[in-house]
């Protein structure tokens, strides 16, 4: 075999084993009851705010402290615990999408993502 074959080889290797480690990381859209089984990996969980249960978030105390309860897809409930700071028109959402991993009691959210209504609409568009 030549060099450049060789060389051609590791490559696909090195890049096939590349793929495979990506994929065995990578997250995916799950509702709580899957999180709950697996709490070592990471998930998207889709949802709705539960506005009747108390959100917490007092930044004079704690500023990268805010918890919320989340209906996932399946009406599934869980509280929701962000280390970080509550994100603007969080109550105007839409839809959330949390991304973290189940704890014993909660899910720890690494980041959270906000649909709102008012961003989607075509009729708010004017011409000045």
């Amino acid at each position: 075999m030549k060099k450049i074959h060789i060389i051609l080889i590791v490559l696909i290797a090195v890049a096939i084993g590349a793929i495979v480690s990506t994929y065995g990381d990578a997250s995916t859209y799950e509702n709580f009851t899957v999180a709950t089984k697996n709490p070592d990996r990471e998930y998207h969980v889709v949802g709705m705010l539960n506005k009747q249960k108390e959100q917490h978030y007092d930044p004079k105390i704690d500023a990268n402290y805010f918890s919320f309860y989340l209906i996932d897809q399946n009406g599934v409930e869980s509280k929701v615990i962000l280390r970080g700071t509550k994100p603007q028109d969080f109550e105007r959402s839409e839809k959330i999408v949390i991304i973290g991993k189940m704890e014993s009691d909660h899910f720890e959210a690494s980041k959270i993502l906000l649909k709102c209504p008012s961003k989607y609409t075509d009729n708010q568009i004017k011409n000045p």
